[in-house]
């Protein structure tokens, strides 16, 4: 039955704009921080050449929150960083929201020292940012002993408040994006330890569908619990290496509230998805609990 047989006259346009408009809107993409983030840059670079929206939030807590009451689409969740390591937290965040990874991506980070314009470093008492990114800056600052380093919850929100309370003598360790966004002056750039300073970031969404191509690599991000037993991960990890699974991450985190017992958490790289179904299944009797938390393309490195 054609759409105009079913639709009264009256609405038929109206209906027909609907649809336009729904496949026209751009995806709300939901970070952690404020505009000017490094999560907003690493959703545009994932994203591109499409638009979207970005949706900030204070927490991941809440960035996870507004995917479940459809407020957002997808959500940029920062993971791990290749100077200062895993964000700890976020594992257990992901896999107790059941959300779905469906796709990753390897953000260069650059630092930046931002401050008003006209300041000099030798006018700043206080630099603010992420505890991470502090992290990755703090040998610069052994060259300032004058200067406090204060953590606050984002990079991008400390910039903000620069320019927002108009504070002299106060720094901000921030994106080029973030400096644009606010106004303010770079006075010192790439200021982290090391210039091969990447960040994972997770793209995660409520249903987490996606159809593998055989022409791409793909990962699996599983987690599981081991019992008591002598050898018990040397198992699982030789079962994997039986089918050519390559393992490139695994972290562990204690169990809340069982002493000595470790959630783990690990990615897997495969070509052949048959093969990784039959290593999924292979070591499924040696784990007190085995799941998913996404199967998705490998990452591309931005640069």
């Amino acid at each position: 039955m054609l759409l105009r047989n079913i639709i009264p006259v009256a609405y038929r346009d109206f209906f027909f704009r609907v649809m336009i408009m729904e496949t026209k809107r751009k995806k709300r993409i939901a970070i952690q921080g404020g505009f000017g983030a490094f999560h907003e840059m690493a959703a545009i670079y994932y994203f591109e050449p499409e638009e979207i929206e970005i949706i900030p939030r204070n927490t991941f807590d809440d960035l996870l929150k507004s995917l479940k009451e459809q407020q957002a689409d997808y959500g940029i969740l920062a993971i791990e960083n290749s100077i200062a390591g895993s964000i700890l937290p976020n594992y257990n965040l992901l896999r107790e929201s059941n959300k779905k990874i469906v796709g990753e991506i390897f953000l260069r980070i650059r630092h930046n020292l931002v401050a008003l314009p006209g300041q000099k470093i030798k006018d700043l008492r206080e630099v603010y940012s992420h505890p991470m990114a502090i992290l990755q800056c703090q040998a610069f600052f052994e060259k300032y002993p004058n200067i406090r380093l204060i953590e606050s919850g984002d990079t991008a929100l400390s910039a903000r408040d620069i320019r927002e309370k108009n504070q002299n003598g106060i720094g901000a360790i921030a994106s080029e994006l973030a400096a644009q966004k606010y106004g303010l002056d770079i006075l010192a750039s790439g200021i982290e330890i090391n210039p091969v300073n990447y960040t994972r970031f997770l793209v995660v969404s409520e249903n987490g569908n996606h159809i593998l191509d055989e022409n791409v690599t793909h990962k699996s991000s599983l987690y599981f619990t081991l019992s008591h037993k002598i050898g018990s991960l040397s198992k699982i990890l030789s079962i994997l290496s039986f089918y050519d699974m390559n393992l490139t991450k695994i972290q562990s985190l204690p169990v809340i509230g069982k002493e000595w017992e470790y959630q783990f958490y690990i990615d897997l790289v495969f070509d052949d998805f048959e093969l990784y179904q039959q290593a999924y299944h292979a070591i499924k009797p040696f784990t007190g609990e085995l799941g998913e938390l996404g199967i998705y393309p490998v990452g591309k490195k931005i640069i």
